[in-house]
């Protein structure tokens, strides 16, 4: 008796359930899944209006790609270039604080147009223009105990530098645990990036990265870095023999 009782309960509850499904809209909402088999599977409830939801992928930003082209990859070792622009890879581009960006800026100074002057407190690099104008660039500088100031000319410029670590660097390195290189051939992975630009006699350089987000900090072992495609503008625009001030 019991168990005739159980199961016509259970029939009615099946049979009342569509009504009491209705009863909870007023008109069923309807659901709509995305066509796009490639978007995150998401479920939208919604009026008569509703249309497929369809996840917009961010575009990947292009914004510098053809500069690259022309000129970041112009004179770049073959098998690099080809690897770099390769179709289907994206150019990833990183955040930098806007005042580290290249611009024209006042600058007033009794150098002669056409000398660098940098100001390792403030992280920026100036070319020195005419009337009262420089060109200013973000930079990384030396690290604590790696500081240094004073007064060279560009020496020698070398496109897609070779990286030759001095053997102090590579024993203080070893001793954190990091083996560097005894040499590194020149390309996008190499830390003197895309140019260099030797200063005086000393090991010092001003040059590219492969770190860009450290523009603005103080990280290197004395040599100022910039983003790679900062660092190929400022070399066309300087010569050997240019002065160069660090402060």
């Amino acid at each position: 008796m019991m168990k005739s009782i159980l199961i016509a309960a259970g029939l009615i509850g099946l049979l009342a359930s569509p009504t009491l499904g209705d009863d909870r809209y007023a008109s069923r909402p309807p659901v709509v899944l995305s066509p796009d088999l490639t978007a995150p599977w998401l479920n939208q409830l919604g009026g008569g209006s509703v249309r497929p939801v369809v996840y917009q992928r961010p575009a990947v930003q292009q914004r510098g790609f053809g500069f690259f082209q022309r000129r970041f990859f112009r004179r770049a070792p073959a098998a690099q270039q080809v690897a770099s622009v390769h179709p289907g890879v994206p150019v990833i581009r990183h955040q930098i604080e806007p005042q580290y960006l290249p611009q024209m800026v006042d600058y007033q100074t009794k150098e002669r147009p056409g000398t660098i002057v940098i100001d390792t407190n403030n992280r920026f690099l100036y070319l020195v223009m005419a009337n009262g104008k420089a060109r200013r660039y973000g930079v990384g500088v030396g690290k604590p105990g790696f500081e240094w100031a004073g007064v060279h000319k560009i020496t020698r410029k070398s496109e897609w530098p070779i990286w030759t670590p001095p053997s102090d660097m590579i024993s203080r390195e070893a001793a954190k645990g990091h083996y560097l290189p005894a040499r590194m051939d020149g390309g996008p992975e190499n830390p003197l990036g895309s140019r260099a630009m030797y200063l005086g006699s000393t090991l010092y350089r001003i040059h590219g990265t492969n770190a860009p987000w450290t523009i603005g900090s103080a990280v290197s072992s004395g040599c100022i870095r910039l983003r790679n495609e900062d660092v190929v503008d400022l070399y066309e625009r300087v010569t050997v023999g240019t002065r160069v001030i660090v402060m």
